[in-house]
């Protein structure tokens, strides 16, 4: 059970570190799977196809986007954001001088 919660906990942190990549990905794969769906209706013209694979890759990312933006306030709220960034800020070095 262990091995499967830090399966999970580093897939979380990854998204976290690179919520665009994730979500571009989503996209990609979302927009491949409905023209694949898509191109198997025979009864549909081309360019409606295409739109439909269009609508549906957008709902997707959409979704993937209040996904970021739930993450991201789950963050803020349990400090975890700070944690990540308090290993660049070292306190204790004098100031910089310009």
């Amino acid at each position: 059970m262990a091995e499967k919660k830090n399966t999970v906990d580093s897939l979380r942190e990854w998204i976290v570190e690179h919520k665009l990549r994730a979500v571009g990905c989503l996209w990609l794969s979302g927009i491949a799977g409905s023209i694949a769906y898509n191109w198997s209706q025979p009864n549909m013209k081309t360019s409606v196809k295409i739109i439909h694979a269009r609508l549906h890759a957008q709902a997707l990312t959409l979704a993937a986007l209040a996904g970021a933006a739930v993450v991201e306030y789950y963050d803020h709220k349990t400090g975890a954001k700070a944690e990540r960034y308090a290993k660049f800020l070292d306190f204790n070095a004098p100031p910089h001088k310009d």
